[in-house]
């Protein structure tokens, strides 16, 4: 009991230091990425047979380049963290949409058009479904995850520090994550309950994998002007001296 708390307690103050030092603006956008990808995602942008995005797509890259300019500036395990953050937020969310409409009040809609089918159509997109909810988390996390390690991992093959660097761990991350991301979701959901083939499942989520990063790809200087701008500022050093007297604690308890 006293080792689970004390892991707890360690792991509350890496979080208290890791959101102090994440400027937070950058956390804002992560969090509002995720929720607007989530709630967006209840409409189709485009639809064919093995070609399917919907409006979640204009916010998913935004939290990929947010996760890797997080991963590049504090690690995997930094990306991961704020993730789960985001994660939790987003369910939050979910859960307070899903009752607020079920409160008997109307939708503002309503009086313009006097109809409750719209009414009840609004109810239903907010209130959500919870096997959306269920495949959309599962689908973020496993794709956070990947990400992060992936990134971290292919960061460390590189000897010079630049834009070239940050671009080809960002892309080959992002694009893997991606597609993770796609094919549990369309797995999870889009198989199970809209009846998909396999074949749909595995070139829609290659296809949105490619879109996704090719926006990323537009907007991957901007990123790394980002980083640059933090790791000139010297952002984040409170929690690098944490990490660093908590390794020393270790490693002189180990000793000991």
């Amino acid at each position: 009991m006293r080792t689970l708390k004390k892991i707890l307690s360690d792991s509350a103050r890496d979080y208290k230091y890791l959101l102090r030092n994440i400027p937070s603006v950058t956390i804002a956008v992560f969090v509002l990425s995720v929720v607007c990808a989530n709630l967006m995602a209840n409409k189709e942008l485009v639809s064919f047979k093995y070609v399917a995005l919907d409006c979640g797509f204009v916010f998913s890259w935004i939290m990929f380049l947010c996760m890797d300019t997080i991963c590049k500036r504090w690690g995997a395990k930094a990306s991961i963290k704020v993730s789960v953050l985001a994660l939790a937020m987003n369910l939050f969310v979910c859960a307070a949409f899903a009752l607020l409409s079920l409160a008997p009040g109307k939708w503002g809609e309503f009086y313009s058009t006097e109809s409750q089918q719209v009414n009840d159509s609004l109810n239903a997109t907010f209130g959500g479904s919870w096997y959306v909810v269920l495949g959309s988390a599962l689908a973020f996390i496993i794709s956070s995850i990947i990400n992060a390690f992936l990134n971290e991992a292919v960061g460390k093959h590189f000897k010079k520090d630049g834009f070239f660097s940050f671009a080809v761990r960002s892309y080959i991350s992002t694009a893997i994550a991606q597609f993770a991301d796609n094919l549990v979701f369309a797995t999870v959901v889009s198989k199970i309950f809209f009846g998909w083939t396999w074949t749909q499942v595995l070139v829609c989520s290659a296809i949105g994998a490619v879109c996704e990063l090719l926006c990323e790809v537009l907007f991957s200087g901007i990123g790394y002007k980002i980083v640059v701008g933090w790791e000139k500022d010297n952002v984040g050093k409170e929690y690098f001296d944490f990490l660093q007297k908590k390794q020393i604690n270790a490693e002189q308890i180990e000793a000991k």
